[in-house]
């Protein structure tokens, strides 16, 4: 099972990249298992790069992503965001991630925001805010607003936890109309009635909708049984009803934290961003991020892209708290920034072999 209530757009599970470039743990995507020594694509469709026509082929992915972003309007100067948790240190899906905001941003006329997500206050900590402002400097991913040295000079709206005031307000937005109720419930205590089903969804009973549990810390947003239909550009139509998905979902949890579902819609309504590009993993997301925002009053919603993930050999999700694939082993094994940046390409089935690419090249596949 997972608990809907306490994703995190970048809380990942697993194991780590020796310090030796030569021999690494293997990577797969949702295509490939990857190896730099011993990986062979299968067979795909695809056409030369022309920046740069010897050294890779482009992959059938990367063309179909293209002609996809080539069909939607884009607004003038349009925004996006790249959203890390200082949870842990970066690693490849992290990149992964990056070089889509960027691409995607450099090749179809948009600007990148940079936010820290540390709503999470148990898990986030700045030594790990620090290391990864020092990473997007060295691997060259400089955003059009919120340099990382706004980040490093002190407090930002553009850092959750110097944002609380906004969250406080936008939970009250939704006590004066009756939308959130107080919760009790603790995991053990849903799973008992909803069930443990392994890689499942847990779905929220609704317990505590009329308790009456007011002085309750943790709140929940009353989800309506509205269908969200949406179209995300890499995936196409989509059509979402977060009542059957996950219920009540959580706003503010028991220890005081507002939750990831909460911060990212106010931010990206505050934010003014205009396509939200992100891991295929936070897909079930879009639904009730664009309900809250609909009831907390954005009359538009963002555009989505969820682009494929970098897996391990087991299927599990790479982990920047175990350092799996990071960002600093690779630097500390003498990776260049070319090459940790063609390596995340390759790793997400963008390029058919793992070579060094600079940031032009990759803006170049999603043109």
């Amino acid at each position: 099972m997972f608990w809907p209530d306490t994703e995190n757009e970048h809380s990942e599970s697993t194991a780590k990249l020796p310090n030796d470039s030569r021999s690494h743990a293997c990577v797969t995507s949702r295509r490939f298992t990857y190896t730099s020594r011993t990986f062979r694509p299968p067979a795909r469709v695809g056409t030369v790069v022309t920046v740069n026509a010897a050294r890779f082929i482009r992959s059938a992915t990367s063309l179909r992503l293209a002609q996809a972003l080539a069909a939607r309007a884009f607004p003038p100067q349009w925004r996006t965001r790249f959203a890390p948790a200082p949870t842990g240190y970066l690693h490849l899906g992290h990149v992964v991630n990056a070089l889509h905001v960027w691409g995607v941003a450099r090749a179809h006329g948009g600007q990148v925001l940079l936010r820290i997500e540390d709503h999470d206050r148990s898990r986030c900590r700045p030594e790990f805010e620090r290391a990864l402002l020092d990473d997007l400097d060295w691997l060259g991913f400089t955003p059009d607003i919120g340099t990382t040295d706004e980040f490093r000079a002190g407090d930002t709206l553009r850092r959750q936890s110097d944002n609380r005031q906004r969250y406080t307000a936008a939970l009250h937005s939704l006590a004066v109309r009756a939308l959130e109720y107080g919760c009790i419930c603790t995991r053990t205590d849903i799973a008992a009635i909803a069930g443990d089903r392994f890689g499942e969804e847990i779905r929220y009973p609704g317990t505590c909708a009329n308790a009456g549990h007011t002085a309750a810390i943790a709140r929940r947003l009353r989800v309506s049984a509205e269908t969200e239909s949406f179209h995300d550009i890499r995936l196409g139509p989509q059509s979402q009803t977060p009542q059957l998905q996950c219920g009540d979902f959580l706003v503010r949890d028991r220890n005081d934290n507002f939750t990831y579902q909460l911060c990212v819609t106010v931010d990206d309504w505050d934010q003014h961003i205009d396509v939200i590009i992100r891991g295929e993993d936070l897909l079930s997301s879009a639904g009730r991020q664009a309900q809250l925002a609909r009831v907390l009053g954005r009359s538009t919603s963002p555009q989505f892209l969820h682009h494929g993930l970098v897996l391990r050999s087991d299927g599990r999700k790479l982990s920047k708290s175990l350092g799996d694939t990071g960002v600093r082993e690779m630097r500390e094994a003498g990776l260049s920034r070319e090459q940790v940046l063609g390596r995340a390409t390759f790793a997400c089935g963008l390029i058919d072999r793992d070579v060094s690419l600079n940031l032009d090249e990759i803006t170049s596949l999603f043109a």
